[in-house]
């Protein structure tokens, strides 16, 4: 079904003003995409993070829906032992079936690091519940500590760049592939920038049989070190230079590329925008750039194999 701005104009917002995150922070209007994207009653569980703090500082809540926090690792498995608790009610006749869609949100640090075991057993038990990774590449939450999603060369604070490293040492965690691996019917990775993209792959998770996963990348001022009003800029950069590629796979076997840019930009336009690489453009780390570079093309090309391009 093709998104339609009319109709999302009338919507009643599901993530209502008033949080506390982040001027330019691309978290919530992640969300609101998301979301807004889905039809049905939704349920959703937030892991410790950015978001989690930002909307229900108590006695406040931004959530128009029914919202459960409650540890930093585990945001999968509470969603999936509420979707299995609907699911067994709904066979007892004891509540009606009301097609309930079950989603639950983490950063980058619950999803690629803490949460990721209690993430892959609910993939692997089939409960049909969607995962969001709101992607920003760091603890942003807890002082910009890296994660195993940021990237080689960015400037945290526990991997800062100085006279001895060039900030963070490896890659990045190939997490989007990993969740292909396990099979389930239906992975993506998405950009804000790209809305009706991202729209419509939260309608199609809902709509898979089974369990979901997408990746979002979400820009952090704050941590990338960019003014607030270019965090859709970001994104939309990424993108272009194949930092960030947009495709889908279903079942683990079916990839398809969702964007291809007409001219692919280096990696270091990208870099530029941000902060947290301004180390990288001096003589001593340089080199940095051009192993972002390589390993940004490898990714592509396998990625355009694997989507049969």
């Amino acid at each position: 079904m093709a998104i339609k701005l009319k109709e999302l104009a009338g919507k009643e917002e599901r993530l209502v003003p008033g949080h506390r995150l982040c001027a330019g922070c691309a978290e919530s209007i992640i969300i609101r995409q998301i979301v807004n994207a889905i039809e049905e009653p939704v349920v959703i569980a937030t892991a410790t993070g950015c978001l989690e703090v930002a909307s229900s500082v108590y006695p406040w809540t931004s959530w128009r829906v029914p919202w459960i926090h409650s540890a930093f690792e585990n945001a999968s498995t509470t969603a999936a032992g509420a979707e299995a608790m609907y699911r067994s009610l709904v066979r007892q006749g004891k509540i009606e079936d009301k097609d309930i869609k079950f989603l639950a949100f983490g950063g980058d640090g619950a999803t690629y690091d803490i949460g990721l075991q209690w993430i892959s057993g609910t993939f692997e038990r089939g409960h049909k519940v969607i995962y969001v990774c709101l992607n920003n590449e760091a603890y942003m939450n807890t002082g910009i500590q890296r994660s195993s999603a940021t990237p080689l060369g960015a400037s945290t604070t526990t991997s800062p760049a100085g006279k001895v490293i060039p900030g963070k040492t490896q890659w990045r965690k190939p997490l989007t592939r990993i969740m292909a691996a396990h099979d389930i019917p239906y992975v993506a990775q998405a950009s804000p920038h790209r809305w009706r993209d991202l729209m419509e792959k939260a309608r199609k998770a809902v709509e898979a049989d089974g369990p979901a996963f997408i990746n979002v990348i979400s820009p952090c001022p704050r941590g990338w070190r960019h003014d607030s009003s270019m965090s859709v800029e970001v994104a939309k950069m990424a993108v272009e230079t194949c930092y960030w590629p947009l495709y889908e796979v279903r079942n683990g076997t079916e990839w398809t590329l969702n964007y291809k840019p007409r001219e692919k930009k280096p990696v270091a336009d990208w870099l530029k925008m941000q902060g947290r690489f301004r180390h990288l453009f001096t003589p001593q780390f340089e080199h940095v750039v051009e192993e972002l570079q390589a390993k940004v093309d490898e990714e592509w090309e396998r990625l355009l194999t694997l989507c049969g391009e």
